[in-house]
């Protein structure tokens, strides 16, 4: 299984981006679930931490596409270090309105602008492999380890900010991962050798959700995120019902380790199927695995559950940036990237507001159908729109 990933980390520069994109985007699993311990700790309230970690994801959904257009027509050194600057600023803010017990509007505002300025260093890391293997089937690899690194994030990052925040201090997950995010960009920036070149924009051009094609990806994303935030929440909740608060990182990080241990396996072969068809079936097999932990009481029982229902998330991933990087025009690529993000964004703070709602009205079992009724809402729009999906011979030396 490690074959294919052999020699991908050989070229100059090439260690360094991925350590620094690494360590860059660890907040991306931390934000979240730290300002609802945060903030349900203070307030006493999953409504409301999940509101204000809803702001959040939903203010970087609506920024993303912008600072990935921007990334694109100026070169991602002279955008990160000032976004990264202020993101840190208004995290640190974030956390001393909650500390002061201000008003419950400074935790929004503050909020929104820590999202409005979070980068997706995912799509950044992804075009630089792209600008090494572009066309070549070793990007395939190198995105499925990508996903594989999202991943271990997922593992590790809800299961340390759950430990710093529930048994040392509620803010000292939030802490670290501002500490990760400014050290990681700040890393990354720096690394201009394999930066992709600024690349003019060929007339006719515009967003890349204006293709039909990335439209119907980002649709189905939408309903993936929104998958994605409620689980993160109602799984809190439904630990702390258990009496096992302190689990609920853990419970996590076996969703995230599922989609782990899939995408290595997922990324080590050479497919014969489809691109398309790969991401179809992806997205079934996601729903079926979901279906399971509706019925779960029991702690124990539902790490095996949701470990199971995270082992098609790394496939669906893999294939829907590995279409997105054969449908946009490389002028316009990190954008594109970032409308996958964008869309994830806007799903988990759907996500986030639905299953707190969900979760205080029905408790956090009957939560979870919300998640369901997502995933399954993801396969209609894709199964619906794959015609979408299909990329000319021309396009790539893959099958796509």
């Amino acid at each position: 299984m490690v074959g294919p990933y052999r020699g991908l980390f050989d070229g100059p520069g090439v260690k360094g981006f991925v350590l620094a994109g690494f360590i860059g985007r660890m907040p991306m699993s931390m934000l979240g679930i730290g300002i609802v311990l945060l903030i349900s700790a203070l307030t006493e309230s999953y409504a409301t931490a999940g509101a204000v970690a809803a702001t959040t994801n939903l203010a970087f959904a609506v920024a993303a596409p912008l600072s990935g257009r921007l990334v694109d027509r100026f070169g991602q050194g002279r955008v990160i270090v000032p976004f990264a600057t202020v993101n840190a600023l208004a995290l640190a803010a974030l956390m001393a309105c909650a500390g002061l017990g201000l008003p419950e509007w400074t935790l929004y505002s503050s909020g929104l602008l820590v999202g409005a300025t979070s980068l997706s260093l995912g799509s950044m890391v992804r075009a630089r492999w792209t600008r090494l293997h572009g066309g070549s089937a070793k990007l395939h690899t190198a995105f499925a380890f990508e996903s594989v690194a999202d991943e271990v994030i997922f593992v590790t990052g809800p299961a340390v900010v759950t430990v710093l925040a529930t048994k040392i201090n509620p803010f000292a997950g939030l802490a670290v991962a501002l500490l990760c995010m400014l050290g990681g960009s700040l890393a990354l920036a720096s690394q201009r050798r394999t930066q992709p070149p600024v690349q003019p924009v060929r007339s006719g051009g515009g967003s890349p959700i204006l293709i039909p094609g990335i439209a119907l990806l980002s649709c189905v994303y939408l309903a993936l995120g929104a998958v994605f935030g409620s689980v993160d929440l109602i799984t809190v909740a439904f630990a702390e019902e258990k009496g096992v608060k302190g689990a609920a990182g853990f419970l996590l990080a076996a969703f995230a380790g599922g989609s782990m241990v899939s995408g290595l396996w997922f990324g080590s072969r050479r497919w014969r199927v489809s691109l398309r068809r790969r991401f179809l079936r992806a997205l079934g097999v996601f729903v079926v695995g979901l279906l399971p932990i509706m019925f779960i009481g029991d702690a124990k029982v539902m790490a095996v559950g949701l470990f199971v229902a995270g082992l098609a998330i790394s496939p669906t991933l893999i294939t829907g940036f590995s279409l997105t990087e054969r449908l946009v025009p490389p002028s316009l690529l990190t954008e594109g990237l970032a409308w996958i993000s964008t869309s994830i964004g806007f799903g988990v703070a759907i996500g986030a507001w639905a299953g707190g709602r969900l979760t205080e009205a029905f408790g956090a079992s009957n939560a979870y159908g919300f998640a369901l009724t997502s995933a399954a809402v993801a396969v209609a729009v894709g199964v619906g729109g794959s015609g979408l999906l299909r990329i000319p011979d021309a396009a790539s030396p893959a099958k796509t």
